[in-house]
């Protein structure tokens, strides 16, 4: 049974930062690319990061530069280091792999 299951979100002030985790279970991670989105209500999944297999990675202009996508295949897990965080970054963070599987969310509110 495939799983991923995020965790780190929280609440954090504009500026701040924050790294969420992703571990992955039943997948053979190490041949998976994988990514993360974030949704507000009302909203479409927007992409944010991904990572390929090789670590190449590809970022949305509106992360570029402050967020940061990385892996660890020992561990089955993708990070995403946010920086700089924003108002506009308060969503639910999902992350996915190149199979379509999403994990069920955890939540980053950016509030003063």
């Amino acid at each position: 049974q495939v799983q991923l299951v995020e965790s780190g979100g929280g609440l954090v002030q504009p500026g701040g930062s924050l790294r969420l985790s992703c571990a992955a279970s039943g997948i053979l991670f190490s041949a998976r690319a994988m990514a993360w989105y974030r949704q507000t209500p009302g909203k479409e999944r927007e992409f944010l990061a991904r990572i390929s297999i090789i670590g190449s990675t590809t970022y949305a202009d509106s992360v570029k530069g402050r967020f940061t996508i990385s892996r660890d295949n020992a561990k089955k897990t993708v990070y995403l280091q946010m920086n700089s965080l924003k108002f506009e970054d308060t969503a639910v963070y999902y992350c996915r792999d190149q199979g379509d599987y999403w994990g069920q969310g955890t939540q980053v509110t950016v509030s003063s």
